[in-house]
């Protein structure tokens, strides 16, 4: 192997651990909150229910006391009764799933619901941190609105379907001129050497997740996860033109990633072919039983 290649390798380990941080942050965050969530359901039904829930402090004091001295000071008295409210206040956790719990901290204690759900659409937004939330909060943001609507839904936080609004249209691989691709394994190391330009091209969100990623006995060319769809990115190469078959192979790795390493709040998977027709690649991006083309080119510098 080259000298180029090994460094390729090397920085596509670092890229793949540092996307794996992050997509791991929002499902440790996930698993968090459902389990606060799943905490308070239990202390609401152990107290007869969320109408008597109040009078049941008693409770939580004696089980605060157990389990602070078991398991820390994040299960005090405090949080437990926090854990309640969560669960009364919201029925599923929904939008609420990517904020953090010191965020949520801060917004259960608003009791109007129009209120409360006008600020989580805020941090939701524009990414508010908890001190920027109690800037706004301590500013009476809410109360200065001029024109309140009587009603403020949740903003919902998944994208149901892939869209393409920010894709660019050709996307553009550019490489050295001496460079000829003959193989699936140059076409990978071409694009992985481009890689944060060419997910820029494919539009919002795109992380890389690894290359040749294995699944059983199963070898994914790349795998991608884009944060703003909430879901994996099969991509498949092939130097050569489509064939009916690719379709199906992608499809199959497509169920593989979801039914191993998709989440109950991940969206379905998304599948890529990236086919050679004539001198131009080209993107054929998998969504339900139809093929998207892209055009896709490899330029020379």
């Amino acid at each position: 192997m080259k000298e180029e290649n090994y460094y390729i390798e090397i920085e596509n380990y670092i890229k793949r651990n540092e996307t794996n941080k992050r997509r791991r942050n929002l499902e440790d965050n996930y698993d968090t909150l459902n389990n606060y969530w799943n905490i308070g359901k239990l202390i609401v039904e152990a107290q007869g229910g969320s109408n008597r829930a109040k009078y049941g402090n008693e409770l939580i004091k004696e089980w605060s006391l157990n389990l602070t001295r078991n398991y820390g000071k994040g299960y005090d008295y405090t949080n437990l009764s926090r854990f309640r409210k969560l669960y009364i206040a919201f029925p599923n956790l929904g939008p609420l799933a990517q904020l953090s719990w010191t965020v949520i901290c801060k917004l259960l204690p608003i009791k109007d619901m129009n209120k409360r759900n006008y600020y989580i659409n805020l941090c939701i937004e524009r990414n508010l941190s908890k001190r920027q939330l109690l800037e706004e909060i301590k500013s009476n943001n809410y109360e200065r609105l001029v024109n309140k609507p009587k009603h403020i839904e949740l903003v919902s936080l998944k994208k149901e379907y892939f869209t393409f609004e920010d894709i660019k249209s050709p996307i553009i691989i550019k490489i050295d001129k001496n460079k000829i691709i003959k193989s699936e394994k140059d076409l990978e190391l071409t694009i992985l050497s481009e890689i944060e330009f060419i997910l820029m091209q494919f539009g919002k969100g795109f992380t890389f997740v690894g290359s040749r990623y294995k699944i059983n006995n199963y070898y994914i060319d790349l795998l991608l996860f884009n944060i703003e769809l909430n879901s994996y990115v099969v991509v498949e190469l092939k130097v050569r033109k489509l064939k009916p078959e690719d379709k199906a192979q992608t499809e199959m790795y497509m169920n593989l990633v979801d039914n191993n390493l998709k989440k109950s709040f991940h969206n379905k998977t998304i599948g890529i072919i990236i086919s050679k027709e004539q001198d131009e690649y080209i993107a054929n991006f998998v969504r339900s039983n139809n093929l998207i083309p892209l055009e896709y080119i490899i330029e020379n510098n």
